[in-house]
């Protein structure tokens, strides 16, 4: 039951004040037709959309089954119009873009009704009022007379308990008119229906009773009632527009102005397109960057050596070039360098801890030995020696230093396998080299000769095996392939003197067929311009194999006479303790490495393997500590500086693309949001929240954000064809511009979260639109 109680409302249209309601108490049935009628400005739609909860009285009280709403909340007005309100409209106020079935689902929607009731609830209330057949049509499919009918049945889909007419026939024929009522009279059976109109021949006939209205007051009642108090069986059910329903909403408005989304989105995605080519551009040069720098550290790596020059200690001594007073003496001073010449003790115990570095951060570690190998080889039937060592024993050890990096540089050389610290990657010399000929090395007598990306190696280099070449000359696989050395012990290799100095027997086919026997298995080179080509041009072997020789000759007779003398054996010079040692080394008496190699995968991993080398030096004495060498230092500062600088600029770039666009967005929304009024009169009439509307903008905005996104992201993605031709043209550089798939989500991302921020403002603003406004809207 329905109760007014002495109820007020005014408009104030700048000075002047107008009583619309003026202490009107009336009370209504639960099934009963009343007719109001009254002039224009009487009062009638005034109590009509106080009665619906679309405006708010100003004093008294409304009772809706024993229930006062002088305490009502917002969303309780929502509740009470969704579920016990239904509204029929002069104008129909049909949302166009939906089918009619969809119309009559709308209010269901807010309910929470579940989509097979719903769907069936509809079906139900369309075939009431005889349009079954048309479910599928858009209003605009429609005569007006069917249209009412669908406003009817979305006001009765849900079952409301008091159904609202505005003027229901205002804008109908006769005939039409007449058949309306019948719908309305025969719906009235089942519920309270309060009709306002100007037709009193109309209300004759139909209502079951008259209200005559002048100047918000009743005039006249023709079938008052005065109820008993009733108790409170009010109960409201909490209205709630799930965020798949207003996506859903929003799509189908988005959908009928298909050419105006698509321009909308392009305008947006603007900003998105140029900062993804950038990025495409960016990642492109980047990875190109990281090709160069992989080779940078290839070329240079951490080195650890023997001696090393600290160069904290050079900066101390750093002093300023400003001339100081002549006082009429000089001033002794050793060399900065001099004094910055650090001797690092290199330990089994150190090696062991570089052994442990992570190999995420570095792949491969490369061991320097100065053990001599004692390698002999035939030559058209002669046996001679043969030197593709990386030591001398005649010289010192930063003379074996020197001369092993010149004859490295020079091709001349000899390598060794790096170690691989991840045995799950495979072998290192199958991931970055090419197999020529024969076959990859398998045991640790196998060697291989390595080139260039030209299969050219010095000349130096075939000479040192016994090839008799001239410059430029071919040497085929064939010749190369099976080559066989052997290695000999000490003890075979070298002969004692009555002086106690030992020299090289001579070379012949006896200690050549009793040493170990080596063969080159394979020609090898890098397999393109981006492989780590760690390896020198010219003889490749395992550390294992210099591992073995120093096992095998660290008790020889020539070794422990060294470990006697502080003289050397080979020319009977006197020798100082590091001497010594490099001799020992030389020898095999000595396993530990006079040299390390570590090559990080990247920079930003060579940063945490010096991070690792460094916690070794935590808290030991200088002389304790290890010093390496960084040799990509200068590569990685002026590497540094430039992508700092490119990640400046991209920022910059993108802050001014993308707050464009959100300011864009806002715009369009709040454009949207004008021409979408009397849909949010609707929707709130239906029992739309706040919180309802709000979600129905925003969806559309989402949508849109998505959708420029994605189309600016496949934009770029097009461009990068016609910019990678031009580049190339420019630079010789193939296939810079390349789209990063995690970049480009994350651009739809941000494009998505942007144009919600933009399009919620004006999405707030629909929100707080007063809904009895919006329904006059034209």
């Amino acid at each position: 039951m329905l109760q007014l109680k002495h109820i007020f409302k005014s408009y104030k249209v700048g000075d002047n004040i107008t009583h619309a309601l003026d202490d009107v108490t009336i009370s209504f049935r639960d099934q009963e037709f009343v007719a109001i009628l009254g002039p224009s400005g009487s009062g009638k739609t005034t109590m009509l959309n106080v009665i619906g909860g679309l405006d708010r009285y100003d004093k008294g009280d409304l009772i809706i089954n024993g229930k006062s709403t002088k305490n009502f909340k917002e969303t309780d007005w929502d509740a009470y119009r969704n579920n016990s309100v239904g509204f029929i409209f002069q104008n129909y106020n049909l949302i166009p873009h939906l089918s009619i079935i969809a119309n009559v689902e709308l209010g269901m929607n807010l309910s929470g009704v579940g989509k097979k009731e719903r769907h069936e609830k509809a079906i139900a209330a369309l075939t009431e009022v005889g349009l079954k057949e048309h479910i599928n049509k858009r209003p605009n499919q429609l005569s007006g007379g069917q249209m009412q009918r669908v406003a009817i049945a979305r006001a009765i889909a849900n079952d409301p308990d008091i159904l609202l007419c505005d003027e229901p026939t205002g804008a109908l024929d006769t005939e039409t008119s007449v058949q309306i009522m019948e719908l309305i009279k025969k719906l009235s059976k089942d519920r309270l229906i309060i009709m306002v109109t100007h037709n009193p021949e109309l209300a004759e006939k139909y209502a079951t009773r008259i209200v005559n209205f002048q100047d918000g007051k009743i005039q006249h009642d023709s079938e008052s009632f005065k109820p008993e108090d009733e108790k409170d069986t009010f109960n409201l059910k909490r209205t709630k527009m799930s965020y798949w329903n207003a996506i859903k909403l929003s799509f189908t408005n988005i959908m009928t102005k298909k050419g105006r989304t698509i321009l909308t989105a392009f305008a947006s995605s603007i900003g998105i397109i140029s900062i993804a080519v950038v990025l495409s551009i960016s990642n492109g040069f980047q990875k190109q960057i990281n090709t160069t720098m992989s080779k940078a550290l290839a070329k240079y790596p951490i080195a650890i050596s023997q001696t090393a020059t600290d160069m904290t200690s050079m900066n101390n001594h750093e002093d300023s070039d400003k001339n100081v007073k002549n006082r009429g003496y000089v001033t002794a001073k050793k060399d900065p360098s001099e004094e910055a010449q650090h001797t690092n003790k290199i330990t089994e115990k150190y090696v062991d801890y570089i052994k442990k570095i992570n190999p995420n951060y570095a792949n491969n570690v490369s061991y320097q030995r100065a053990v001599n190998l004692n390698l002999l080889s035939k030559v058209n039937g002669k046996v001679e020696r043969v030197q593709f060592s990386n030591a001398d024993p005649d010289q010192s050890a930063s003379m074996s230093a020197m001369r092993s990096q010149a004859m490295s540089s020079m091709g001349i050389g000899s390598s060794v396998f790096p170690t691989a610290l991840n045995k799950k990657k495979g072998s290192f010399l199958k991931q970055n080299y090419q197999l020529l000929s024969g076959h990859w090395p398998s045991k640790t007598t196998d060697l291989v000769l390595v080139t260039d990306n030209k299969n050219t190696v010095n000349i130096n280099s075939l000479k040192n095996l016994g090839f008799d070449v001239d410059n430029k000359e071919r040497v085929k696989f064939s010749k190369l392939i099976g080559k066989e050395f052997s290695i000999v012990d000490n003890n075979d290799y070298y002969q004692e003197l009555p002086t106690g100095m030992f020299v090289p027997k001579k070379a012949n086919s006896a200690m050549y067929n009793g040493g170990t026997k080596l063969k080159l298995t394979g020609v090898i080179r890098p397999k393109n311009e981006d492989s780590m080509a760690l390896l020198s041009t010219g003889i490749a072997y395992s550390d294992k194999l210099s591992q073995d020789v120093i096992n095998d000759n660290k008790n020889s007779a020539i070794v422990k006479a060294q470990k006697k003398s502080n003289r050397s054996v080979l020319t009977g010079q006197s020798m100082k303790a590091n001497e010594k040692k490099m001799i020992m080394q030389t020898l095999g008496g000595s396993s530990i490495p006079t040299g390390i190699m570590i090559y990080p995968n990247n920079f930003d991993d060579k940063d945490k393997v010096l991070d690792y080398l460094d916690k070794w030096n935590k808290g030991k004495k200088k002389t304790d500590k290890i010093i390496y060498t960084d040799m990509s230092s200068a590569v990685t500062t002026m590497t540094g500086g430039l992508l700092g600088g490119i990640t400046t600029i991209l920022v910059a770039f993108a802050a001014i693309s993308l707050i464009t666009s959100m300011i864009m967005i806002g715009i369009l929304t709040y454009t949207s949001v004008l021409e979408r009024t009397k849909e949010i009169g609707v929707l709130k009439a239906l029992g739309a929240r706040k919180k309802d509307i709000t979600r129905v903008f925003d969806a559309e905005t989402f949508i849109l954000g998505v959708f420029s996104g994605v189309l600016g992201v496949f934009i770029a993605y097009l461009l990068t064809f016609p910019i990678n031709s031009v580049i190339y043209k420019i630079t010789d550089l193939a296939n810079v511009a390349q789209p990063d798939p995690k970049a480009a989500l994350i651009l739809i991302i941000i494009s998505t979260v942007l144009t919600l921020i933009g399009g919620h403002i004006p999405a707030r603003m629909a929100a707080k639109k007063d809904a009895a406004i919006a329904l006059r809207s034209e």
